[in-house]
């Protein structure tokens, strides 16, 4: 039992440490690297896919719902979904700069494993981790 007990208590420290850093990274995405402007390669990514004219408005509004996605992390509400969202959004973000502006990505093609492996932890901290956490506490 005491056993059990541990694990269950050091899945849930886990659970919260990577819940943390996943907020993290989409708060330092959002805020700092596109709203902020202290990365400007973002907004020239944002320029080569939809255009010079609004590419200042559109990072920082990318960068907004990126900060927004940080604070729904950090809530916990409808966790699944929020997940699925994250998920798809690193999807179609990464395809469209793997397939559209390649060189203006920090790695280049290979910034695709970056964000797989962002992906799976994503994915393991909602889908099987959190789940782990639930079956221990039932």
């Amino acid at each position: 039992m005491h056993k059990l007990k541990k694990t269950r208590l050091k899945n849930k420290n886990l659970h919260k440490s990577l819940t943390l850093l996943i907020s993290v990274v989409w708060l330092a995405n959002g805020l700092f690297c596109k709203v902020l402007n202290l990365v400007p390669r973002h907004q020239q990514i944002v320029a080569c896919i939809l255009g010079e004219d609004y590419s200042r408005p559109l990072t920082i509004l990318i960068g907004l719902s990126e900060v927004v996605m940080a604070v729904w992390v950090l809530s916990k509400f409808k966790s699944k979904l929020n997940a699925i969202t994250q998920i798809l959004v690193v999807v179609v973000m990464n395809t469209l700069e793997f397939i559209l502006v390649p060189d203006l990505l920090l790695w280049g093609r290979l910034n695709s494993l970056y964000a797989l492996l962002f992906i799976v932890l994503v994915y393991y901290n909602e889908f099987i981790l959190n789940k782990n956490i639930a079956q221990q506490t039932a």
